[in-house]
């Protein structure tokens, strides 16, 4: 039950106009908060501002969302700051943010991945940029456009935890953020795994690929379930290994956000792997478009973090080497299912031969 000195923030800005910082903006105004999207393209900026988005076509968005152009506007008298911009530009932002946020103001990125080249974790990125600030996470199975429209959707608050929120749990920036988001369609859960949900949110783009890939190359729902299975597995590996619990994996922003993004083409991962499964080359996916899929630069990311700790992930390592390395769609997955037989459970210490191989 909801202790009564769990208080809301109440003037939330939500930094990235594109349909997911839409969609929790409108989480947002339902909840009744005081909420400013910030975005680049001005045109995108005045639609919100009128209450719809060109990428969430036929929605009108809640009443109350304001938005603007200018970073300084949306983050002045901001009590929360809601990070949605794509993984890769998030440390440019964080630098410009600095000058522009109040003292200790929590910020919760809504981004997943990790950062190329440093191989940090996103909390850790932002975390240099605005060392003063606790940094955490929102993740889950939340595809934008059903959050815009209101459907019931959960996800899960993750913050570090200092001594004083071990004290006083319920004022904790993880406890605020979810009393701020929560309402009758959107049911938040606290975490204070924050690596632990962070690495579920950068692993399932990976393995969304994979499953597309298989999807694609005309296999179906044993395929399909081998590789949730497995893939997390491998995010549970690599989470234990950079310090999150195991456990954490199993949740919301770990198997939930598996099963949903490797299960529906409206996971730009997935519909990514199953168009390269089916033959298309890179360059004519989704019709010749630039689009951004967030699993193709993680590929990198993950495999080298996970080398980096001695972490083996067979599903990630075949991605990659397809996406990056040139590698052969079907021999990578014939590989992958010749290998070595081994024991499930972590605890059962056995190596054996495929005959398949």
């Amino acid at each position: 039950m909801t202790a009564p000195d769990t208080l809301p923030y109440t003037r939330i800005a939500v930094i990235g106009s594109g349909t997911w910082g839409t969609a929790l903006a409108s989480v947002l105004a339902r909840a009744g908060r005081d909420v400013v999207v910030w975005g680049r393209r001005v045109e995108v900026v005045d639609a919100i501002g009128q209450g719809t988005h060109p990428a969430l076509e036929g929605i009108a968005l809640p009443h109350g969302i304001k938005a603007t152009a200018s970073l300084e506007t949306a983050l002045d008298g901001a009590e929360a700051v809601l990070m949605v911009t794509p993984s890769q530009t998030l440390r440019d932002m964080a630098a410009q943010m600095r000058p522009h946020l109040g003292k200790a103001v929590p910020v919760a990125l809504c981004a997943k991945g990790i950062e190329r080249g440093t191989g940090l974790l996103l909390s850790e990125v932002v975390q240099q940029e605005l060392p003063d600030h606790p940094v955490g996470a929102i993740s889950g199975p939340t595809f934008a456009r059903e959050t815009a429209l209101g459907y019931p959707t959960a996800a899960t608050v993750a913050f570090p935890f200092t001594f004083d929120d071990r004290l006083n749990p319920n004022a904790s920036p993880a406890a605020r953020m979810a009393v701020t988001l929560g309402g009758p369609e959107f049911r938040p859960y606290v975490s204070d795994d924050l690596v632990g949900v962070e690495v579920g949110g950068a692993v399932k783009n990976v393995i969304a690929i994979a499953c597309g890939m298989m999807s694609g190359a005309g296999f179906a729902e044993n395929t399909r379930a081998a590789l949730i299975t497995r893939g997390m597995d491998e995010m549970k590996t690599l989470a234990e290994a950079l310090g999150g619990r195991r456990e954490t994996v199993t949740g919301l922003a770990g198997a939930g956000d598996l099963t949903l993004t490797c299960s529906s083409e409206t996971s730009r991962n997935m519909k990514l792997g199953k168009q390269l499964g089916a033959g298309i080359a890179r360059g004519e996916c989704f019709d010749g478009l630039p689009v951004v899929v967030e699993g193709e630069t993680n590929a990198v990311s993950v495999c080298d973090l996970a080398a980096r700790v001695g972490v083996s992930m067979p599903i990630c390592e075949t991605v990659n080497a397809i996406l990056h390395h040139g590698a052969d769609l079907k021999q990578g997955f014939r590989d992958l299912w010749s290998a070595p037989i081994e024991g499930e459970p972590r605890t059962l210490e056995i190596m054996l031969a495929q005959p398949a191989s």
